[in-house]
């Protein structure tokens, strides 16, 4: 992907240290990167931190942006290394592991014991429906961290296997078998609001 000319023009007055130049890279990118640091943060101070970390980074080394890529593509990867780096320091706890209520049940012959609910959906597409995203933003956050961090890589911020792998320091088979149990998880969890919404 080649760098489009306002991101040439940016960085180079981001490489000669234009304050101008960093206000306006701050007008255009905080909202975004500021949901992206939310959704792994789960707390507004420690996204802010994560945001300011993360532009101070960026224009520390602004002179190491390479122009096959886009300037908020760049951003987008400092700011989720940043955030990943913010949950490693107040981790004070051993990894949780998905309760396993939350996974389906098989019978012996190889069936779900309790049917879900059909989806046509995938989860981003059903946090992007205004009714839908507070329900599903709610169940994602009640994920355990290790398995929560890898959905939001891999199907809110749709970085590949590689890269999620290579972010988080495991292997791409460690990331697929989170993903795998936190979507099982996810969905256990939304069948079970969407059943009690029905009731009530």
């Amino acid at each position: 992907m080649t760098a489009i000319p306002h991101d040439a023009a940016l960085v180079a007055r981001l490489r000669a240290k234009d304050d101008d130049a960093f206000e306006a890279l701050l007008r255009t990118h905080m909202p975004r990167l500021l949901r992206v640091a939310r959704r792994f943060l789960q707390n507004e101070e420690d996204a802010r931190d994560a945001v300011q970390d993360a532009f101070i980074s960026a224009f520390r080394s602004i002179d190491r942006f390479e122009s096959g890529s886009t300037l908020a593509t760049w951003l987008h990867r400092i700011v989720v290394n940043a955030s990943l780096m913010k949950l490693r320091t107040r981790r004070r706890h051993p990894e949780e592991e998905i309760d396993d209520a939350l996974l389906p049940k098989f019978a012996a012959d190889g069936h779900q014991v309790e049917p879900s609910t059909p989806w046509s959906m995938s989860a981003e597409e059903m946090a992007a429906q205004s009714e839908m995203r507070e329900l599903v933003r709610g169940c994602i956050e009640q994920l355990p961290e290790t398995h929560r961090v890898v959905l939001i890589m891999r199907d809110l911020e749709e970085m590949s296997t590689e890269e999620t792998a290579k972010a988080l320091g495991i292997t791409p088979a460690a990331v697929k078998v989170r993903l795998h149990r936190a979507r099982q998880a996810l969905r256990t969890q939304i069948d079970r609001c969407l059943k009690e919404g029905r009731r009530s």
